[in-house]
């Protein structure tokens, strides 16, 4: 119990330095005039998307919470009445009623939707207002340029972070040590939070990434092939929808989708380690988890602190080598977190498990490569797809899709080499207790734990690069708005590019964290299956997957991916006919658009 303080500490370390990010973004210079222009109707119309949203989120997380509440607590009545002839289904040390159950769970589903609408909230706010900063910052150095827009994408990704954490912590004491219920029943309590981060991921992607696709492609088939202008010209009116698009699909959505990530996957693995404290009676195998992704807090600050250090203006230097590096320093001291962490808390196996953490953090540098190779331009398949440009759209199309369905190769071999390996090294612990021993699949299904928990102590950092993307790609916007100098959009261009690929270097860590947190968060699943019918954890359950039941939904299951997919593309491409309209309506309404004698009605537009 002797790392269990860093905890608090860690959350409470986050939001500070957090704080101090944005104090120190905040009280930079915020540019011209006309950039502080340009950047408030992109803070306007960012704001006003984010109060429609989350006032619709906020409405319906009441609704589903009581829906929640009331089908939890019919679910554990019905079981009750299966299992005994009692009021109550007994947990432990403690008697824990059907409805308070559902209760619980209702509870945790508004605290988890509370904090990740927070977090998204606040990391937004600030992304929006360090995009003219960092402007400003290129106007002098490219140095200043990434120290600004890094920070500012920190801000959220530590938000995240430290509520997620403080969240997950604080709820779990609360179920556990102020209402009494016994530890090993507390994290089944609390899944209503991960639910509630899913819940807001859910309409925060969604809405976001509607949004911002729809504005995107409206502006450029607008703009730069019909009316041949460039890329955020002034004269475009959907230039600043997409800038705006920028921050609610890539900083609020994908932090959102973080958020539920590791919420999920602490509140996942804290569910196997009950298993084993069935054993010990040790509670280091339920909160392990939260020290780790503690000790990760930690990590990133360093790694974050040394970016500017590894910055160079020689004009020579890769934009995207700072920020490797501090990534490669947060990836470093996570093993030595992780040594730690494991050597105290996980017993006499603990280097088994140890083992299982660095193959998380070698996935997650794994992902950094892979998603670097295929989408910087350094490398062939973006070089194969711009040389497919020069016979036409058509094939450039074909090439593109080819590459990208390429890129799920290495992905998948990835996720699985990592999944395998740590569970086969998992099941060679044995963990003894007072109450017997334990090992096999129930140790193999905690170490794929562990290495997800690895992989997912630099999400602070990971988070920060993606909200660097969308503040480097809106100061690209207004540099050019604003008729900065040619130098400081060069540097723009530059992050701009840099930019694109970390926002893919986010989806694809989401990916593998969600690859690996879905054999996790299956097993946690069945692990309350058990609980529920009172059957040892230990004790595996057999799946039959030629079962007709089993088979219809898993069928059902993996369509309902194709048909939510087509959905989302049809109101992608419905938006974006309503820009490309409006768009065409201002150039034909009033030709001064063009001629530059008048300026477009960009609020209409967004």
């Amino acid at each position: 119990m002797e790392l269990v303080p860093l905890i608090p500490i860690a959350g409470i370390a986050a939001v500070l330095y957090a704080l101090y990010l944005a104090w120190d973004v905040l009280r930079r210079d915020e540019g011209t005039p006309e950039m502080q222009d340009v950047a408030s109707m992109i803070y306007e119309g960012a704001m006003a998307f984010l109060r429609r949203q989350y006032g619709t989120i906020a409405a319906l997380s009441i609704v589903t919470a009581i829906a929640i509440g009331v089908i939890v607590g019919a679910v554990s009545e019905g079981v009750k009445d299966i299992l005994a002839n009692n009021s109550t289904v007994t947990y432990g040390e403690r008697q824990v009623g059907p409805w308070e159950e559902g209760g619980l769970t209702a509870i945790a589903f508004l605290v988890g939707a509370f904090c990740s609408g927070l977090a998204g909230y606040i990391g937004m706010f600030i992304a929006v207002r360090s995009n003219s900063r960092t402007a400003s910052a290129a106007t002098r150095s490219l140095k200043e340029a990434i120290t600004v827009s890094l920070r500012g994408g920190a801000v959220s990704g530590f938000l995240v972070v430290a509520l997620s954490l403080i969240g997950v912590s604080t709820i779990f004491i609360t179920y556990s040590e102020l209402l009494g219920n016994p530890k090993s029943i507390a994290p089944f309590l609390i899944v209503g939070f991960g639910f509630g981060a899913s819940f807001v991921a859910l309409f925060a992607q969604l809405g976001g990434g509607i949004y911002t696709k729809a504005a995107d492609v409206g502006a450029d088939l607008v703009g730069k092939i019909e009316a041949g202008i460039p890329e955020d010209d002034p004269r475009n009116a959907a230039v600043v929808a997409d800038l705006v698009g920028d921050n609610v699909g890539d900083c609020a959505g994908r932090g959102a989708d973080l958020f539920e990530s590791m919420s999920a996957e602490n509140i996942g693995a804290m569910i196997l380690g009950v298993s084993i404290y069935a054993v010990t009676g040790d509670l280091e195998w339920i909160i392990f988890p939260l020290v780790l992704r503690s000790f990760g807090i930690f990590a990133t600050i360093v790694g974050l602190a040394s970016v500017p250090f590894f910055a160079r203006d020689d004009g020579k230097q890769n934009a995207m080598t700072p920020l490797n590096n501090g990534y490669f320093i947060v990836s470093a001291l996570s093993v030595v977190g992780l040594f730690i962490t494991t050597k105290v808390m996980l017993g006499d196996e603990w280097w088994r498990f140890f083992i299982c953490g660095c193959i998380g953090i070698a996935t997650g540098i794994a992902f950094v490569y892979i998603t670097q190779f295929y989408t910087s331009g350094s490398w062939r398949p973006v070089k194969e797809i711009a040389d497919a440009s020069r016979t036409g759209p058509a094939t450039n199309i074909i090439i593109g899709t080819a590459v990208g369905l390429e890129t799920t190769a290495a992905t998948a071999i990835t996720i699985a080499v990592a999944l395998v390996a740590s569970f086969a090294i998992g099941t060679e612990a044995t963990i003894t207790g007072d109450n017997g021993s334990i090992s096999g699949f129930s140790t193999g299904v905690f170490g794929t734990a562990v290495a997800t928990m690895g992989m997912l102590m630099s999400a602070a950092y990971v988070l920060s690069m993606d909200t660097f993307g969308p503040i480097t790609d809106n100061a690209g916007g207004i540099t050019e708005m604003s008729g900065a100098p040619e130098s400081a959009r060069h540097i723009t261009d530059e992050l701009d590019s840099v930019g694109n690929t970390t926002k893919a270097l986010t989806k694809g860590y989401a990916v593998a964290s969600a690859g690996l947190a879905a054999f996790l968060l299956f097993s946690a699943y069945l692990d309350k299956v058990k609980e529920r019918l009172e059957i040892p954890l230990n004790e595996e359950l057999p799946i039959d997957l030629s079962d007709v039941d089993v088979f219809a939904g898993g069928m059902i299951g993996a369509m309902l991916v194709f048909v939510f997919s087509s959905l989302a593309i049809r109101a992608v491409g419905s938006a974006a006919g309503d820009i490309i309209e409006e768009v065409r309506r201002q150039f034909r309404e009033d030709p001064g658009i063009m001629a530059g004698t008048s300026r477009p009605d960009y609020a209409r537009a967004v």
